[in-house]
């Protein structure tokens, strides 16, 4: 393979997880708060790329990856509470998931594999549909979710909430994951189930004269997006301690969905720079509602200005900027030139 073309493919995930990296490195130089608060940003990043992996590449809007983050972060609190908690708070559970106390990554991964399963069930009807009809039905899988999840007592705990979960996620866990999660994203985009996805998208027809199986590519996409979302809710669940079926719903659903707006749903680099701008906006806005102190001056927003200012942004960027902040483009690593105008270079005379 061409050294240059392994530059340029590998680029786009190098650059994005040194930029994760340098935002970890840089939150040691502030206060605790800090560090919670890029922590949450690197979960997010994880969730928001998990979304992208199928959303991206489809052109479908998905509403019901949430759902998928709340499988996982109950998968991990069944499989990592003590059993004599499990045994107080979810009598209903399983004998195997009572007793169960795995570590903490192990308990990760299985519930991705968890939400990927329940995708692959759910993934394999709904997407037979298309268009408008397919994101409607995203949004039921996410309602049936929620009525599951808030009525079935003594599994889930109904609609109060599951205590007691541990919690060892920090922000190097949480990066270490994030990098897994980009990696994997990149590694579907330039596979061959990313690259006919992505020709679907573009012209149906040709790819379906070529013999690309729509449906199987969205499958793939669908299946992969709902791990990758599902590692987000295991370490969202083991970073706050406590799991509620309403935090895997419509708010968190709003806000995923306008990170990837804002940074562009057409590129990996839009999805995670759509996730810090936006963290930085909330974070930001959330200090100025509690209340911040400039010399004489105390400047405070009403309460729930964090969401107003937030659909704004998004509207405002639907209208003027609808590609997103990346406009479908990629961060790279720096090149000097690509092999075409090399060669155009070296075959033109002097």
């Amino acid at each position: 393979m061409n050294p240059f073309f392994q530059r340029h493919r590998l680029g786009t995930p190098l650059v994005l997880c040194l930029a994760l990296l340098l935002m970890t490195l840089l939150s040691f130089t502030g206060s605790a708060g800090l560090q919670r608060t890029v922590t949450e940003i690197l979960i997010r990043v994880v969730m928001v790329v998990g979304l992208f992996i199928f959303v991206g590449h489809s052109g479908v809007m998905s509403f019901g990856h949430m759902a998928f983050v709340g499988i996982g972060a109950y998968g991990v609190a069944w499989t990592t509470m003590e059993p004599s908690m499990k045994l107080l708070m979810l009598p209903g559970l399983h004998t195997l998931l009572q007793q169960a106390d795995l570590p903490w990554v192990f308990a990760t991964v299985l519930g991705a594999l968890l939400a990927a399963f329940v995708a692959l069930l759910a993934g394999s009807v709904i997407l037979r549909l298309s268009g408008i009809a397919a994101s409607i039905a995203t949004f039921s899988l996410l309602a049936i979710f929620n009525v599951i999840y808030s009525n079935w007592d003594t599994v889930t705990g109904g609609a109060s909430s599951i205590v007691g979960i541990p919690t060892p996620v920090e922000d190097w866990q949480a990066l270490a994951f994030a990098v897994l999660a980009i990696v994997l994203a990149h590694l579907h985009s330039i596979s061959r189930y990313g690259l006919g996805l992505r020709s679907v998208r573009e012209e149906p027809v040709a790819a379906q004269s070529c013999g690309i199986n729509a449906w199987r590519q969205l499958l793939v996409a669908f299946v992969l997006s709902a791990f990758v979302c599902g590692l987000g809710g295991g370490l969202d669940a083991q970073f706050l301690g406590v799991v509620n079926p309403d935090a895997y719903y419509l708010s968190r659903t709003f806000t995923c969905l306008t990170m990837l707006v804002i940074g562009g749903s057409a590129s990996l680099s839009g999805a995670v720079t759509g996730v810090i701008v936006l963290s930085v906006l909330i974070e930001l806005l959330v200090r100025f509602e509690a209340g911040v102190t400039l010399g004489a001056m105390t400047i405070h927003l009403p309460t729930g200005s964090q969401e107003i200012v937030v659909g704004v942004v998004m509207v405002l960027m639907l209208i003027r900027r609808p590609a997103g902040l990346m406009r479908g483009r990629d961060w790279s690593w720096p090149m000097r030139s690509t092999p075409a105008k090399a060669n155009l270079k070296a075959r033109t005379p002097n």
